[in-house]
């Protein structure tokens, strides 16, 4: 028989191949990492014994499925043996850990293979994701007005071997009305909280991670609040950097995208620049002077953050005076400025 595992030794088992059974549209709402899809349903059969189940009951419904299985069920074999010629034992789950994943479950244990159930389903999966960022793990935010390089600073951080979690990285979104131009529009809140958890279940709780300050919205995704409230609460190592070297690193990475993506994005603050100080970075933009409407949006957006700095504790912020945008000197230099007991 299949045997059902409780949530952590479910993801324990990171050898098997992990078969997620539900509809494909659930699926592509949020999965656990490294899911494979393998649907017992299409999402029309989906919705046709759900359906069923409300307007007949639990018995209509079960030979309703039982009936659009059956002639699927050779082929899910020849498909399981495909992405497992290795005979490696899967993991499976559905919604609730109920019908969809027993029935498949039962069908490879028939084929020869080893099979876990995630007791509760993708359900429980969800309930422990975010409990666990309630968990209390050692911060350190790394901090610096708009074009510090901060996320370049991260991967630095983590080639010397330190904890590191990339917020931006995981949402595809670098945090302002200029950032999401590589966000996947699939995305969802829900995926992005399970592509965190994934990064957060690995750390080492005695060891500080560093995270880059952020809000709690990356574009349209929510920071989890448990998760939110340790970054607020932790230790603040602030970069200061000279503006004209901030407004040279964000010419190098947004100066290449076309006018009307940017101006985009200058209209989206509009409001907040000023009505002067928009039509200034408009002119700029017409007259290709990148390097002039990097300075005009950093007058805006030095305001906002230093003006959100100041709402800390002044006792957990440290302030790191740097020359430039040079990553290797910064990391360096940072790794030198903190105490062996801070990190």
């Amino acid at each position: 028989m299949p045997t059902t595992l409780p949530i952590v030794e479910f993801l324990d088992r990171r050898e098997s191949l992990l078969l997620d059974v539900r509809s494909p549209s659930e699926f592509q709402k949020a999965h656990i990492p490294g899911a494979l899809n393998f649907p017992l349903f299409s999402d029309t059969e989906r919705a046709q014994v759900g359906t069923l189940y409300k307007r007949q009951g639990g018995e209509a419904a079960l030979i309703l499925g039982l009936d659009l299985v059956g002639p699927k069920m050779g082929n899910f074999l020849r498909e399981a043996r495909k992405l497992n010629p290795e005979d490696r034992p899967f993991r499976v789950h559905c919604f609730r850990g109920g019908q969809r994943s027993q029935s498949l479950a039962w069908l490879l244990e028939k084929g020869g293979f080893q099979v876990d159930v995630l007791n509760g389903g993708y359900k429980a999966y969800r309930r422990h994701v975010l409990e666990s960022f309630a968990e209390p793990q050692k911060i350190l935010v790394l901090s610096g007005c708009t074009g510090s390089g901060k996320t370049r600073i991260l991967h630095g951080l983590a080639e010397r071997g330190m904890q590191v979690i990339d917020l931006e990285g995981l949402a595809c979104h670098r945090g302002s009305a200029f950032g999401g131009y590589h966000q996947p529009s699939e995305l969802t809140t829900e995926m992005f909280q399970n592509k965190l958890h994934a990064v957060w279940a690995q750390l080492d709780r005695e060891v500080s991670v560093w995270i880059e300050d952020e809000g709690q919205m990356l574009g349209g995704l929510v920071v989890p609040e448990p998760f939110w409230q340790q970054m607020r609460q932790a230790p603040v190592v602030f970069l200061d950097i000279p503006q004209e070297a901030r407004a040279e690193l964000l010419v190098e990475e947004y100066g290449h995208y076309d006018y009307d993506r940017l101006k985009g994005s200058i209209d989206k603050i509009s409001k907040r620049l000023g009505g002067l100080t928009h039509r200034l970075c408009l002119q700029a933009l017409a007259e290709n002077d990148r390097r002039k409407v990097a300075t005009l949006c950093l007058n805006y957006y030095d305001k906002a953050y230093l003006y959100c700095l100041e709402r800390r504790q002044p006792s957990s912020l440290r302030q790191l005076s740097l020359d430039g945008v040079d990553t290797s000197i910064n990391v360096q230099r940072l790794l030198e400025f903190l105490t062996p007991t801070t990190a």
